[in-house]
């Protein structure tokens, strides 16, 4: 060795040490990375399980302040809500992979307790389309995509089962949320009954930014990037599996959305079955996040989440089409096959999107990607009550298995891309 060569090599070491630290040698877990995990599940508990929950306060606004509306015009509230907070991801993710969680976090935790409390105070519709659909969306959308991104930073070989975890937060938001209006509303009246779920999104979320932390520094390859990167779409892995998250956000939050309403146009039903569908559905949904997340670890992300999106299909065509509005019984069983095969996907696809990038990269391609994917859920809503209103209950259940059977496909020649275009049923993808 020369002595010209001497001076670099540490430097060169230090480097690849570097490289390793960042992208390869992940904890897979220790107090600090579970405390990350547990604070993810208590920021998407407030934010993405308002989010799964919004439906019953839809209905609610249906029948008492907006009852002079259509469905189809209350939808656009929560859709603005739900489109917003999942479209912004692709602002957030670039801002997260440059400066980290803590702004993010903080910013948008206060600007949420906001609108909870404010939303307390609306009683006229663009009170209700500002606050909860713009403020609401806005800052829900810093919450999402920060608390899913920072876990990517430490997990990358049990990421199914760790995200599956912090994405279970939803669900469980998913289901207190309606139990805690359905038992505030007839007894407090809406206002207290929003205020005190606002108390509680506070306290959730001073525990969340407290334990959130990031574990790779913001690189300045990220601060040098643009924030919208078109040549991801170069990659069909990548536009493929978008294609089918927009079918997959159409169908869930479609569902989701106007379940409430689709129970209450069936007369045979009690004027309660709304708040209870939600709340099982949620429920069953926090089984779909941990086992399918769990499995996809061992099996592989895609290749779990192509079973769990035909097993949901499945259950679509044989138990809500043609008994979904004859059998309150039937419908309660699908609400929880439907909560398990849902909450996969939403446990799975972020796991999916970290097979496709770089950790520190993480939060740019989950951006795009779910701007692409809101963008059915700022439709599906208005046209899904407009659909039961006008086609029925039925056509509307066969819209949604016919958008699924369509999303199946598109996924699947996801996965085929990456293997390379060589099929094989055997290959943990």
């Amino acid at each position: 060795m020369t002595g010209s060569e001497s001076p670099t090599q540490p430097l060169q070491v230090e480097e690849a040490v570097e490289e390793v630290d960042s992208e390869d040698d992940f904890p897979e877990g220790g107090l600090r990375a579970w405390l990350v995990v547990v604070s993810a599940f208590i920021t998407l508990l407030p934010s993405f399980g308002f989010m799964v929950a919004i439906g019953t306060l839809q209905d609610y606004w249906s029948q008492h302040q907006l009852s002079e509306y259509t469905s189809r015009d209350v939808g656009w509230i929560p859709s603005v809500f739900v489109y917003l907070c999942l479209a912004l991801g692709i602002w957030v993710g670039p801002l997260f992979d440059r400066y980290g969680p803590h702004y993010l976090s903080v910013g948008g935790s206060v600007g949420y307790i906001l609108m909870m409390f404010l939303l307390a105070e609306c009683k006229h519709y663009y009170q209700l389309l500002l606050c909860c659909g713009f403020l609401g969306g806005i800052t829900g959308a810093f919450l999402t995509t920060t608390s899913l991104a920072v876990v990517a930073h430490w997990f990358k070989a049990k990421r199914g089962l760790a995200q599956g975890i912090a994405m279970s937060g939803s669900s469980c938001g998913g289901l207190t949320i309606p139990l805690i209006l359905r038992a505030t509303l007839p007894k407090y009246g809406y206002a207290w009954s929003t205020r005190i779920l606002g108390f509680f999104f506070l306290f959730l979320l001073i525990v969340g930014n407290i334990l959130m932390k990031a574990r790779i520094p913001p690189s300045s390859a990220a601060k040098s990037k643009s924030i919208i990167t078109p040549s991801m779409f170069l990659d069909l892995r990548f536009s493929l599996l978008t294609i089918s998250v927009f079918g997959l956000e159409l169908v869930l939050f479609g569902s989701l959305g106007i379940f409430p309403t689709y129970a209450t146009s069936i007369s045979a039903y009690p004027p309660d079955t709304g708040f209870y569908i939600i709340s099982v559905m949620n429920g069953v949904s926090c089984i779909g996040r941990l086992i399918p997340g769990y499995a996809s670890d061992r099996i592989g992300r895609f290749n779990t989440l192509w079973i769990a999106i035909v097993f949901t299909l499945v259950a679509m065509l044989v138990l809500w089409l043609p008994f979904g509005d004859r059998s309150l019984t039937i419908l309660y069983v699908f609400s929880g096959i439907f909560g398990f095969g849902t909450g996969s996907w939403m446990a799975l696809v972020p796991a999916c999107v970290g097979q496709l990038c770089r950790a520190e990269e993480f939060g740019r391609y989950y951006g795009t990607m779910y701007f692409v994917g809101s963008l059915s859920s700022l439709v599906c809503i208005p046209i899904s009550g407009q659909l039961v209103q006008v086609a029925g209950p039925k056509f509307l259940v066969g819209f949604y298995c016919v958008v699924l059977a369509f999303t199946l496909v598109t996924f699947t020649f996801s996965r085929w891309a990456c293997l390379g275009w060589k099929w094989s049923w055997t290959a943990k993808i």
